[in-house]
């Protein structure tokens, strides 16, 4: 996650612990920082109605919060049946472990080192084997809805996004923030983010998306507008990158001080990320001049 990434053109909007749409309510966790925002929005996916709920991305490994996500499904007379993490990043995956003992639902995750307990894929689409594993395609239906995952490679080599079809939503984990944008992981590849965005785009307009329900801030009422943002934003900071190796700067850290000058250096580390991720996008096209560091 990056404020360094770039703002989405809105105002500041309260967080989004309560919000949500029908079949999806957010319970904020309480680790709010520069690059968790207001903090990791865990989100109770349900049917109206429905006995049961699944969990998207239980958060960090704190018992206040895992305590709360279990409560408010209680509360709505559910038991929570599964967890399901959209990357493996600890803000969005410390807590799963505790919250499957706390519940006894199994974790489902892309990264097969992050899944938990026996037949966690059972109710999944035949291409997961029944292994806890997140495939394309794959469709969950124990909370009486579906949820369809979609690979969203990227941000992390693992990431995931779900999508709510009955609600017209998509729940994005860190592929897209509610606000600033994303920064390239270690573990991540810009040309997978890109193309990834671009298969948002178009699943924005083929499902008619409504809402995104991003994994830190506020939720985003026009995902065709937002991802058009995204993917300007990503072209214009490859532009940016290309201008500073015109002028002459070879070293990762003089890239980031020219492109991310307006950006708190406390965040430049993050910064960094990025930049050796476009410059690897850079050289996967040959236009890497000699003599560049990342």
């Amino acid at each position: 996650m990056s404020p360094a990434g770039g703002s989405l053109p809105a105002g500041r909007e309260p967080p989004a612990d309560g919000s949500g749409t029908t079949r999806a309510r957010c319970v904020l966790a309480p680790n709010p920082g520069p690059m968790t925002l207001d903090g990791t929005n865990t989100w109770l996916i349900a049917e109206p109605g429905s006995a049961v709920a699944v969990v998207v991305d239980p958060g960090p490994d704190d018992e206040a919060h895992l305590g709360r996500v279990r409560d408010l499904a209680a509360a709505a007379g559910q038991r929570i049946s599964r967890i399901l993490l959209t990357h493996a990043h600890l803000d969005h995956s410390a807590g799963a472990a505790r919250l499957a003992e706390l519940t006894g639902a199994p974790v489902l995750a892309a990264d097969p080192t992050l899944r938990r307990g026996p037949g966690g894929g059972a109710t999944l689409g035949s291409s997961t084997g029944g292994d806890g594993g997140l495939g394309p395609g794959d469709v969950l239906t124990d909370a009486g809805c579906e949820l369809r995952v979609v690979a969203s490679p990227g941000h992390t080599a693992d990431s995931v996004c779900l999508l709510l079809p009955a609600d017209g939503a998509l729940l994005t984990g860190d592929t897209v923030l509610g606000r600033g944008t994303t920064v390239i992981a270690q573990d991540g590849s810009l040309a997978d983010y890109l193309a990834t965005l671009d298969r948002l785009r178009a699943l924005a307009d083929q499902q008619q998306l409504g809402t995104l329900l991003p994994g830190h801030g506020p939720l985003l009422a026009d995902p065709a507008g937002v991802l058009d943002f995204y993917i300007a934003h990503r072209r214009e900071r490859l532009a940016e990158i290309r201008a500073a190796l015109a002028a002459g700067d070879r070293a990762g850290e003089q890239i980031v001080a020219r492109v991310y000058a307006d950006v708190d250096r406390s965040l430049w580390p993050f910064a960094r990320w990025s930049v050796r991720a476009q410059l690897d996008y850079l050289a996967s096209l040959g236009e890497l001049p000699p003599g560049v560091s990342a």
